[in-house]
């Protein structure tokens, strides 16, 4: 089934984890997809794994504001718009705390996980609106909606995404766009590894939830493609939690 074909995605973080999952879901499904990351590895070798002429790699820093801007537009103007948007690209703070946290470290992870995907946003909103209609989907964490998923400027960062979900949602649903997250628990991916090597005990936590395990990025990245999906035409400024029950408590 073809959801995605002649449809153009921007895809950030596309190199590894959950956004390389959902790149080759969608770029299976028919997608032209330009497939972001700010490390070049990863997004260089899946243009060389799918097909290329469908597949555009592109190395970028999603908190630079001016890189973002042109990036987008060359997109634009290079292929002719932007149907969806993946707002995937996050960073990690292992768990660190307020009084730790550097403003170095603050800027680092509210800029990748928040600000980033504001300005990925607002850059392609115009495209979307001009073409009658498009999605964005944003990857949230169960640090969304529960405290101690995270340290403090990764809690913020990924409560403000539910927030921005939500007034994108609002303020553009009724022209077309539909904004939703998807908000991860705890899926083995090369981010989680890391955060999982600073906290004792962490698979015995792990298992303690009702589905007693770690996910597969692509358990996650399935119902983020159903989300952008003509499939859930009729879903706004929802946040689809896959966390295998953590934050059921």
């Amino acid at each position: 089934m073809a959801r995605f074909a002649d449809k153009l995605v921007v895809m950030t973080g596309a190199g590894s984890g959950i956004g390389r999952a959902i790149t080759r879901q969608v770029h299976g499904e028919g997608a032209h997809v330009v497939a972001v990351d700010v490390v070049p590895d990863g997004v260089q070798a899946l243009a060389g794994e799918l097909d290329g002429g469908r597949l555009l790699p592109m190395t970028l820093d999603v908190r630079d504001g001016s890189a973002v801007d042109a990036a987008i537009d060359s997109v634009i103007d290079r292929l002719g718009g932007v149907d969806v948007l993946f707002n995937n690209a996050g960073v990690s703070d292992q768990f660190t705390a307020a009084a730790d946290t550097s403003d170095e470290l603050w800027d680092s992870v509210v800029g990748v996980n928040l600000i980033g995907p504001f300005r990925l946003s607002r850059r392609v909103l115009p495209s979307m609106l001009s073409r009658g209609g498009g999605a964005i989907v944003n990857t949230g964490s169960v640090a969304s909606v529960v405290g101690g998923a995270g340290g403090a400027a990764y809690t913020v960062s990924k409560h403000g995404i539910l927030g921005l979900t939500r007034s994108l949602a609002i303020d553009y649903g009724h022209q077309g766009v539909r904004v939703n997250a998807v908000l991860p628990g705890a899926i083995r991916t090369g981010l989680t590894s890391s955060a999982d090597a600073v906290i004792e005990g962490a698979d015995d936590a792990i298992a303690a939830t009702p589905a007693g395990r770690w996910a597969e990025p692509e358990e996650v990245a399935k119902i983020a493609v159903f989300l952008a999906s003509d499939d859930a035409s009729f879903i706004y400024g929802s946040a689809y939690t896959v966390d295998g029950g953590w934050s059921l408590p």
